[in-house]
């Protein structure tokens, strides 16, 4: 939607579309289908239908800062949640002690830090900047606070003064000024003391005056030290608070939804990852009909005047405004640089509908300019967020010692030193600072919940955790609630005795773990026992933690082919076969080990089962077929499962055979569940954990168990029916996952399908064994191999650990009632997987079940029991320690908004098992309303309701939340298919909080303003179409896929130097890879997309657009900002919408 145009008034919000089933959205190529776009919401001032109106929180608190999260282990640099400013010493202290007063333990000496190996953030260097104390009162901290802004201004192009937004007839303006949180009351001004805005409200009603009066005259700022610039405490978002990302500057506009009449179409070859729609037409050849884009041809967008300045505003809110008044200080000079600039902050700035400029306004006639949109840069920038965590945290090392630090941003690269509490690689949080009650927890509606990645992969120049041996007696661990002994428990009575600090137990210190204690109370071996002093570490398990209380063996890895007609015609069985040749000598195996312990086994599959004998002692492999599949059995025991070097050349002469045996087959049917039982089976008898790695293409439907039929419907998509989508058609396949987890048999599915293959019923066991499924629709070998022998490969060779149970304990007070990922329950504590590899990670959420003290904060340990690929039976501790508050702001200051839309996310993809898509949606959105007007309520200051006031650290949580509710599960387009949201639904619920972040609000990379001499990535820009200029190529990420936008009027030489052909009609769509040319251009985007590459845990598919041409509806469905053709709504319009529900709540 362009910003000068009219807004659509449609049906209210999240109301199924009458009459637009047929619209293409810009998701996934497909066919054509022609219609038309329209807004889902309502004008702002009509009721809500849908909506209830609870009623709102009582209570008046303070108001919160900021926090920031880590990247993840690979250093990946994603779209994220906040700006990391803090009240406090970055990186080090959060909990209320300035840096230098925190007492910083001295690493275990087998632990040495190197100053200089913090790796720098991608994008920019950075100085590292330390604010000074946080102010020490209430008054000093409204001061505080009225004298910030967030962000700095780029001189090149500053915003014109907007006039009015919305006719006469209007609410009072939807917008607000997203404050950010300093602690402490905010107090407003009062005429006699603080300028108000200086643009001019039109036509708008004011609902209240937006300067209740209260005089603060006697305040002054608290002063300031040398060289440190103080945290920003209200953010206003005024027009000057989010420039264009420093060095590229921003393009002219390209506003405009695409038409009706244009239609889209898509080769198969081009879909990505996970979608998949009819092969096209074969009519589509050449460019589509209709105009062309409204914007692309239009006049250039106005230079904006240059503007002397902003009066100071009220605290850090926008509103109505009103005209100059006496005695108001003059207007500021410019935003200081943070991290960079000492000296008193400029006035913070409220984002108000009339004070937003908007483009093109000098073009209109007066009588039209109240009808303005909001100017995009005005609102929230998740890229600005992300830059400004990069700069501020991504220098020091984030030290893990200290309670409730809230960690950098998951796009952030940084350096973690664990000092007690796990690292933000292992688990993170929604929340660093929990309230004490469940009153609490209930009016903030804020959910409390940990990301837990057990096996998470560390970057190399972290250490890994220790493992602890100690021998025959096992670890040590609380009598009574059974806890293992970690950095927070308590010796006392002189080391002879410990108290838990989980249930407050006091247990006896074993003789052989008995030390003497400091004098500060601490044991002499604090240093010398990871146990004791570090965050994360591994016990290994004596024998009474193994099933049957023996030792396990070695896992076994099972490869499992389908050789019908469609698997061989395609040349994926040939394909398969010479990958595992080269494949089978890395599997997993120990730091040390010379060779990998892990056996191996072959079968393949259509209407019957083969099984192979690969013994050693055989000149040729030998075949034995199975076709009573009803009663599965395994024919053979003794040369099934073989060591890969032993039986090297029987494996390889069978490798060779498999293609050749099957390569005039006619037989198109194939059996699955069977398939798994015979891999199960092979399991049992080998009396070991292992897992199924199986090639399927088709739905199961020859005669077996776990025969299926073909159920999609798309006429009950926005039905109550549409949950029958998502379900199993039968409940045979959880009684096998049930069957699977027992024995420890994980199943990885790789799926090519061709049509309807119910992902949602094949995915069961998959999901319950905590295995991964992998879908590579219409499958070709060209374009597809890449990305699938990649995938492979990872997925044979990553860290992984089977038979495995994760339980979490925490300190009295909560406990963990819910639980989202992939795995197994058979009872309300234990976490069971038959395998748990480095990119799993399990959701877990907390609830109140007594009070929290504020002194002892409270505490999480998760422990993981798993074999580990040597045969080896470990536990693996997380520690986990938060700080808890009586104060609401103090929970708003310390939250994390990439972990909860991470935790949302899961919790809306599991609510749509069981109620209406529309029912899940409104959920959302109502809870994030409560959580904001619960801020806006009891965190901040008294002002107009016509302002939307967000906390700082969740700023960001609108255009977040905008982004899963416009997702394919939650809001699909017709041409995303069933399959295509039961495998997303599926693949986000055990994402970790990088991947998710970077799936809902992709990265767009201006490759044109790539510094081909540097090693950085060019400054990411925001998802919107309007940021495309013509005359570049971008890149854009979302963890699935990745597509090269070429802009029309692009230079032929830069056409030459990236795609080696001499004119943009040249470049081909139908490259799976960028050409290798020798040239730094074509040298450097080939390097930065082997970097995002390795940055995900899957393979991305690299899909070519030109502007323009067919697939470009596709590209546009990841541009999340703006409207989507599914329905969508665009950024600014969901601001106004979520802005419109918290004034109902507040009402």
């Amino acid at each position: 939607m362009s910003v000068n145009q009219q807004a659509h008034t449609g049906p209210p919000y999240g109301q199924p579309q009458p009459g637009y089933q047929g619209y293409q959205q810009p998701a996934y190529g497909g066919q054509p289908l022609p219609g038309v776009p329209q807004s889902q919401y309502g004008a702002y001032n009509g009721p809500m239908p849908g909506y209830q109106q609870p009623v709102p929180p009582q209570g008046s608190l303070r108001a919160p800062p900021t926090s920031g999260a880590p990247p993840p282990a690979s250093g990946a640099s994603l779209p994220s949640g906040h700006l990391a400013y803090s009240q406090f010493g970055h990186g080090d202290v959060q909990n209320g002690i300035p840096a230098s007063a925190a007492p910083m333990q001295r690493p275990p000496a087998s632990q040495p830090f190197l100053p200089g190996s913090a790796p720098t953030p991608v994008s920019q260097t950075s100085t590292f900047q330390q604010y000074g104390p946080p102010p020490a009162t209430v008054q000093q901290l409204s001061n505080h606070m009225a004298g910030m802004t967030i962000g700095s201004t780029t001189a090149s192009a500053p915003p014109p003064a907007g006039l009015g937004y919305g006719p006469p007839t209007s609410v009072p303006p939807v917008s607000g000024s997203f404050s950010a949180t300093g602690s402490g009351l905010y107090t407003p001004y009062t005429a006699s003391q603080g300028p108000p805005p200086t643009s001019v409200s039109q036509g708008l009603p004011l609902a209240q005056p937006p300067f209740p009066g209260q005089p603060i005259s006697t305040q002054r700022l608290p002063t300031q030290v040398p060289g440190f610039a103080p945290p920003p405490s209200s953010t206003g978002i005024g027009p000057s608070s989010y420039p264009p990302t420093t060095g590229a500057p921003r393009p002219p506009t390209m506003p405009g939804p695409p038409l009706p009449g244009q239609t889209v179409a898509g080769p198969p070859m081009s879909q990505p990852n996970h979608i998949s729609s009819p092969p096209p037409p074969s009519t589509m050849s050449g460019p589509h009909p209709g105009p062309p884009m409204s914007g692309l041809h239009g006049p250039p967008p106005p230079t904006h005047p240059p503007q002397p300045g902003y009066q100071m505003q009220q605290n850090g809110s926008f509103g109505q405004v009103r005209g100059p008044q006496p005695n108001y200080g003059g207007a500021y000079p410019g935003t200081p640089n943070y991290g960079s600039q000492p000296g008193p902050p400029p006035p913070p700035k409220r984002l108000d509908p009339d004070s937003i400029p908007s483009p093109q306004l000098n073009e209109l006639p007066p009588q039209q300019k109240p009808r303005h949109r909001i100017d995009p840069d005005a609102i929230p920038s998740p890229i600005q967020v992300i830059e400004d965590d990069k700069s501020n945290r991504g220098s020091e090392p984030f030290v893990t010692g200290v309670r409730g630090q809230v960690p950098p941003l998951v796009t952030t690269n940084f350096l973690v030193k664990d000092q007690g509490n796990a690292s933000p690689r292992y688990i993170r949080c929604t929340s660093y600072n929990i309230p004490c009650t469940s009153d609490m927890a209930k009016q903030s509606q804020v959910p409390l919940a940990a990301v837990i990645k057990p096996l998470a992969t560390l970057p190399p120049e972290e250490t890994l955790p220790y493992l602890v041996d100690h021998g025959e007696s096992g670890p040590v661990r609380c009598n009574r609630c059974k806890a293992y002994m970690c950095p927070f428990m308590q010796f006392i009575e002189g080391g002879r005795r410990f108290q838990c600090c989980f249930c407050s137990c006091v247990t006896e210190v074993p003789p052989h773990y008995f030390q003497h204690l400091d004098h500060t109370g601490k044991r002499v071996d604090f240093y010398d026992r990871p146990e004791l002093s570090l965050g994360s570490y591994e016990f290994l398990a004596t024998v009474d933690y193994c099933k049957n209380n023996k030792f396990p063996s070695p896992p076994a890895f099972i490869f499992m082919i389908d050789v019908s007609y469609n698997a061989v015609k395609s040349g994926l069985v040939r394909l398969i076969c010479e990958e595992l040749k080269s494949l089978l000598d890395y599997l997993p195996r120990e730091g040390n080990m010379e060779e990998s312990v892990i056996r191996v086994g072959f079968v393949t599959y259509n209407k019957v089962l083969h099984f192979y004998n690969v013994k050693s002692s055989l000149a040729q492999p030998q075949m034995m077929v199975v076709s009573d599949v009803a009663d599965m059995f395994v024919p053979l025991l003794d040369g099934f499962l073989v060591n890969v070097n032993e039986s090297r050349t029987v494996i390889a002469s069978l490798l060779e055979q498999i293609p050749e045996m099957f390569a005039d087959t006619r037989e198109t049917e194939t059996v699955f569940a069977p398939v798994i039982q015979a891999g199960l089976e092979a399991l049992k008898a080998a009396e070991c954990a292992g897992k199924l790695f199986i090639f399927h293409t088709s739905l199961p439907i020859a005669e077996a168990p776990g025969k299926l039929k073909n159920r999609d419907d798309k006429k009950l998509i926005n039905t109550d029916k549409e949950k029958t989508l998502f379900q199993p058609q039968t409940s045979f396949y959880n009684n096998l996952a049930k069957d699977c987890v027992a024995q420890g048999c994980c199943v990885d599915l790789f799926l090519f399908p061709n049509q309807y293959l119910d992902v949602a019923t094949l995915g069961v066991v998959p999901y319950q064994t905590g295995g991964s499924i992998y879908k590579y629709a219409y499958f070709q070998l060209e374009t597809d191999q890449d990305r699938f022998l990649n995938d492979l490969r990872r997925d044979v060779q990553k860290e992984v650990g089977f038979d495995a149970v994760m339980r979490v304990r925490t300190s009295t007070g909560i406990r963990a009632t819910d639980f989202f990922g992939a795995f197994y329950m058979s009872n309300t504590t234990d976490v069971e997987m038959a395998g748990l590899d480095c990119d799993k990670t399990i959701t877990v959420e907390f609830k109140h079940d007594d009070k929290l003290s504020e002194d002892s904060g409270a505490l999480l340990q998760c422990a993981l029991l798993y074999t580990s690929c040597a045969g080896q039976r470990r536990l693996r501790i997380h520690n986990l320690s938060l700080n808890c508050c009586t104060q609401l702001a103090d929970l708003y200051r310390n939250c994390e908004t990439d972990t909860l839309i991470n935790y949302l996310a899961k919790y809306a993809y599991r609510g749509v098992l069981g109620s209406p898509v529309k029912t899940v949606r409104d959920a959302l959105i109502n809870q994030c309303a409560q959580i904001l007007a619960c801020y806006r309520k009891n965190c901040a200051s008294p002002s107009s309701a016509g302002q939307l006031i967000l906390p700082e650290c969740m700023k960001l949580l609108p255009v977040y939340l905008n982004c899963v509710l416009k997702s394919d599960v939650l809001q699909p387009g017709p041409e995303v298919t069933t399959d295509d949201r039961a495998y997303i639904r599926q693949l986000v619920t055990s994402m970790d909080v990088a991947e998710t972040n970077v799936f809902f609000y992709p990265r767009l990379l201006p490759l044109t303003k790539a510094d081909v001499d540097s090693d950085s990535l060019p400054a990411a820009i925001r998802n919107s179409e309007e940021r495309l200029s013509k005359g570049d190529i971008y890149l854009l990420e979302n963890g699935l896929n990745i597509f090269v936008w070429v802009g029309v009027n692009v230079q032929q030489g830069l056409i030459q130097n990236l795609f080696g052909v001499s004119s943009f009609s040249q470049i081909s769509n139908a490259l799976s890879t960028l050409p290798v040319l020798e040239n730094p251009f074509s040298k450097k985007v080939r390097a930065i997309v082997d970097m995002l590459q390795v940055q995900r845990s899957r393979y991305m598919k690299l899909i070519i657009v030109k502007q323009e041409d067919k697939l470009e509806m596709l590209f546009k469905h990841f541009l999340v900002e703006d409207k989507s053709l599914s329905g969508g709504a665009s950024y600014v319009d969901f601001l106004c919408h979520m802005h419109k529900e918290i004034r109902q709540l507040l009402s």
